[in-house]
């Protein structure tokens, strides 16, 4: 296994761990920051392991079919955990989940018919900003400004996730009416 697919699979086993500072003991403060520690490494770990895997050509279909899906578990949990603390509505959580659902089997889709569906700019905006969203709402800064600021990163992220799935629908439409 190369050192990309190692990052990758770390990612994934640093989850659970994540999602038990997160949620544990939401009133103490130090598994606050002990979680959003854990996802700042993990995020970091999905911007490494492209990075090398582009830069020394160790790209690998275990990697094609695990970094994605290493990123959707991430940033799904974070939410899902973030939806019980009350630092997100339900429904925003629900839209960014079903876009991934919706772009995941649009992906199976075209993989059937032997083609890839490379990520967008607009989806490669959309994580960043919804890691961004995630790392504040775990912060939890009771500052005015913070609020300010994560309430309008929230919206960010949302108005990207639903521009990112009219984007990957309108580019790949021949996927679903057979005309690949």
């Amino acid at each position: 296994m190369n050192l990309p697919n190692k990052l990758t699979v770390c990612r994934v086993i640093l989850i659970p761990f994540f999602v038990f500072f997160l949620l544990f003991d939401a009133q103490n403060t130090a598994f606050k920051w002990i979680a959003l520690a854990i996802f700042i490494i993990a995020s970091l770990t999905d911007m490494l392991d492209g990075k090398i895997a582009r830069k020394y050509n160790l790209i690998t279909d275990f990697g094609k079919f695990m970094d994605p899906l290493a990123d959707k578990l991430l940033v799904c949990s974070a939410m899902i955990g973030l939806i019980e603390l009350g630092r997100i509505p339900a429904w925003i959580v629900i839209v960014i989940i079903a876009r991934e659902f919706i772009i995941s089997g649009f992906r199976l889709i075209a993989a059937d018919n032997g083609r890839v569906i490379a990520a967008s700019y607009w989806g490669k905006f959309k994580t960043t900003f919804q890691m961004i969203m995630v790392i504040l709402m775990i912060a939890n800064l009771e500052v005015g400004f913070m609020q300010i600021l994560t309430q309008v990163i929230m919206w960010i992220a949302l108005a990207l996730t639903i521009i990112s799935l009219l984007d990957y629908l309108i580019k790949n439409k021949d996927v679903m009416s057979g005309d690949m």
